[in-house]
């Protein structure tokens, strides 16, 4: 793909050192092998918000994924439906709310932005609605987009603006170019109104997510509700006691605060507040199915994966994408047969090196009981 289009897709906010640090602090948890237990057979599957999903990660929320490769919204929404794993589809999307329940079918969730105006937001909402999403996913941790640096460097900007950079970019990358020139370049679809231009702003603020806000929508939807983009515990527990039915810790893949903490490093702390039952989805820095053992281990209920994906669709298109599915799930597998997990339920924190001889009570702090074998 072009280097526009891949620091749009790779780069983080400021220096990018909470993109980094996400990473860097999976390789620095390990995973504790035990020995000679039943795990001959192992079950992938589990329950969530009482879906069954046939493994335990899914697609995060990720914007104008049609950037990557023309049509990856329709690859990502095909492969969502053949590996039986949740899609978010992103208020931002490269294909409208309508198109993608279509292709996903009904384990796809929609991801809401509150942009102004706050009535457009809420149209979307009444749209995923009515095409019947059942699931919403709301982010509350884009207050302000961030500078990011790649972006500016690189004149990125939505629509295109192809000066003579971007041409001789383009230009280096004729399969990629053509072929999104052939099928139109890529827009925030949903904000398309009536064939007039796109009303879509990427900088524009969306601290209009506020408490207030969140009260107005648990009232206004009456399906499942998941608030993302938490790492506090002080937050996640009042988000809990709103009614809100899941967490989805994440810091947004580092591209928004750079001095946050990884995201991973927040989980046990979110766990910890909301209790061993409440429901937590968990993303940023996942790259290995490894990490998704982990991350389980910590406390998640559900793993959702975003770059890595696009990484391997702007590579190989659809084969790509489903060979990367694969190697998780293998990877994940393997790692549970590793520790002496034969079941997603059976991932607990002694899991984890330095765990094993926790305090009971301590341990269940951080356990989901909550999470089934599907």
């Amino acid at each position: 793909m072009p280097r526009l289009v891949f620091d749009f897709i790779e780069g983080a906010a400021g220096r990018e050192v909470a993109a980094a640090r996400n990473q860097a602090r999976f390789d620095e948890i390990c995973l504790q092998a035990r020995v000679m237990e039943d795990v001959a057979t192992r079950a992938l599957s589990l329950e969530f918000l009482g879906e069954s999903y046939r493994l335990p990660f899914g697609i995060a929320p990720m914007g104008l994924c049609n950037l990557s490769w023309p049509g990856a919204d329709a690859l990502l929404a095909n492969a969502a439906r053949s590996f039986g794993i949740p899609l978010c589809v992103s208020s931002a999307a490269s294909s409208s709310i309508e198109e993608m329940r279509d292709l996903a079918g009904d384990k796809v969730w929609f991801q809401l932005y509150v942009a102004p105006p706050v009535e457009q937001s809420l149209d979307l909402v009444e749209r995923a609605r009515r095409c019947g999403y059942e699931t919403l996913v709301l982010t509350v941790d884009v207050p302000q987009v961030s500078r990011r640096v790649r972006d500016l460097r690189n004149g990125f900007t939505l629509p295109f603006s192809i000066g003579g950079k971007q041409f001789f970019d383009f230009a280096l990358h004729p399969r990629w170019s053509l072929t999104t020139l052939l099928r139109g370049a890529p827009r925030p679809r949903n904000f398309l109104q009536s064939g007039k231009a796109n009303r879509f702003d990427r900088s524009a603020s969306r601290a209009a997510a506020d408490w207030d806000f969140l009260d107005r929508l648990r009232d206004l939807w009456k399906g499942r509700l998941i608030v993302k983009g938490v790492g506090s515990s002080a937050d996640a527990l009042k988000i809990k006691q709103l009614g809100v039915d899941a967490i989805y810790v994440s810091n947004h893949g580092g591209r928004q605060l750079d001095s946050a903490p990884a995201a991973i490093d927040l989980l046990p702390k979110v766990r910890a507040a909301v209790g061993p039952s409440y429901p937590l989805v968990f993303d940023s820095g996942v790259r290995a199915g490894e990490d998704i053992v982990k991350a389980l281990a910590l406390g998640a209920d559900l793993v959702m994966i975003g770059r890595p994906f696009l990484y391997a669709l702007g590579a190989e298109g659809g084969r790509g994408l489903a060979s990367l599915i694969r190697a998780f799930s293998e990877d994940v597998s393997v790692a549970m047969a590793q520790i002496g997990a034969a079941t997603i339920a059976d991932i607990r924190p002694d899991a984890l090196f330095g765990e094993e001889e926790t305090a009971e009570d301590d341990r269940a702090a951080f356990m989901a009981p909550a999470r089934k074998r599907a």
